[in-house]
């Protein structure tokens, strides 16, 4: 079984073919090459795979290579190979980007061990680079819906085809299904875009101000009104209203709604004067609205004035193949809020828990599962945790992201930082915790800065 791809760039052939049998024996695709020049012709952005390179080689060595190969792909772990035993020359290294040096001789579990972290740290690089490009193509294609069922596919498709015109629209979904977010693509991908998006929960205002809300009041037209007030509908001139839960508008001012959809004219309270309205509405809910209005609940005219085009958003647990990318996209989005960048996928074990859940709050129950989850690594070693580094401020790019290999970086030393604590400094049991060479843990401590008599004092005064 192929468990992942190394190339070794040795030019002793023994050397060179021992490497390449203890790899295989472990399951990894070998290939080997007696030059850097002949290796670097196989390494691309992206290349699923690390590189072992011994240092002093004919022609190009192997710092210059690693250092080409950095220009190629930054996050591709390079582990060098020395028998000279020059320090100097591989902190030197490590500072310029290689994974790990290793020297010679040394076992063969201590290379697999090396190997295999490499590995882990490469398939974490290709994960995260596969997750960050699903949700940038997604939101760049549709408009920050994230998902890759087939219902949000059509989803896409049916705003799409809506982007030239504007009807008015009925959005049917349960709650937390993400209704909001559908109104506001509709609007933001409508000729309406530069004008205002206006959203009414129409549950949520007490009823003796909803008109006034809507529609706006003139001064004087009742006990607190002491000035004019422009109201939802006329601020949102040119642009979208959105009422959300329609189905819990008063019946009295249904009517009224309706006039307006018909006319495109609002009345503010206390005027005769009619204000023409350009609007587009968009209308949400999570009720049957023909079942409504058969129970006299709702108009049975206003139902179909509304229901121009109607746009169903599925449960989540109808789209549960799209569970893991949601997670992962609020993961990233909420750890930005508490300003840390995490650096763990979830388990597989702890999202197939998600995948069985029923979701009766749909998006928004996962949002907040998201929020929980960022909360618990914060929490469980305050002030740091393996799983997330904080945001230093000289590591956020002009995009305002921290770049993937500052985050890694910030990872490694975080583990060897609370290991050392945990240790109380003392090298031998941080090495053998780590399960990485002594010599390994020496060239991490200088090329971090770490002081490990620090950590002793960090015990002693706890």
């Amino acid at each position: 079984m192929n468990i992942g791809k190394v190339i070794v760039v040795e030019d002793s052939k023994i050397i060179r073919l021992s490497y390449k049998d203890a790899l295989e024996r472990k399951g990894f695709d070998v290939e080997t090459f007696d030059t850097a020049k002949s290796a670097l012709n196989r390494v691309s952005f992206g290349w699923p795979g690390i590189i072992i390179s011994d240092v002093i080689m004919p022609g190009m060595d192997g710092i210059s290579m690693m250092r080409r190969i950095r220009e190629i792909d930054a996050d591709l772990p390079v582990i060098l190979i020395t028998g000279q035993g020059d320090i100097p020359t591989a902190v030197q290294a490590i500072r310029e980007g290689a994974y790990d040096f290793l020297e010679k001789p040394f076992s063969g579990e201590v290379l697999m061990e090396v190997v295999n972290r490499a590995m882990e740290k490469r398939r974490l690089v290709q994960e995260v680079r596969i997750l960050r490009k699903e949700i940038s193509n997604q939101q760049d294609a549709n408009f920050r819906i994230i998902g890759k069922s087939q219902a949000v596919a059509r989803l896409r498709e049916t705003i799409t085809h809506m982007s030239g015109s504007d009807p008015d629209v009925l959005i049917l979904g349960e709650t937390g299904t993400g209704k909001d977010l559908i109104a506001r693509c509709l609007h933001e991908n409508s000729p309406r875009k530069e004008n205002n998006f206006v959203s009414i929960n129409c549950g949520a205002i007490p009823e003796n101000i909803i008109e006034s809300e809507l529609f706006g009041h003139e001064a004087g037209s009742f006990t607190g009104a002491d000035h004019r007030r422009i109201g939802k509908f006329e601020h949102a001139h040119g642009g979208t209203v959105f009422l959300d839960e329609i189905e819990s508008m008063p019946f009295h001012l249904q009517v009224k709604l309706l006039h307006v959809l018909q006319d495109r004219v609002i009345y503010r309270v206390g005027s005769n004067d009619p204000i023409p309205v350009d609007v587009r509405v968009v209308a949400a809910t999570k009720t049957d609205l023909k079942k409504a209005f058969e129970e006299n609940q709702f108009r049975k005219d206003l139902y179909y004035r509304l229901n121009v085009f109607q746009i169903y958003l599925p449960p989540l647990r109808e789209r549960m193949e799209d569970i893991p990318l949601l997670f992962n996209h609020f993961v990233t989005e909420i750890g930005w809020r508490y300003k840390v960048s995490v650096l763990t996928l979830p388990e597989a074990d702890f999202m197939q828990k998600l995948l069985v859940r029923p979701w009766e709050g749909n998006i928004r129950e996962l949002k907040n599962e998201a929020e929980k989850y960022v909360l618990q690594l914060i929490m469980e070693v305050p002030g740091q945790n393996e799983c997330f580094t904080p945001f230093p401020d000289n590591k956020i790019s002009r995009s305002g992201e921290m770049t993937l290999n500052d985050q890694l970086t910030a990872f490694e030393r975080t583990i060897i930082e609370q290991e050392l604590i945990r240790q109380n400094g003392d090298i031998k049991n941080t090495y053998l915790a780590l399960g990485i060479p002594r010599q390994t843990l020496y060239y991490k401590i200088q090329k971090y800065g770490l002081n490990r008599k620090h950590y002793q004092k960090v015990l002693e005064n706890s």
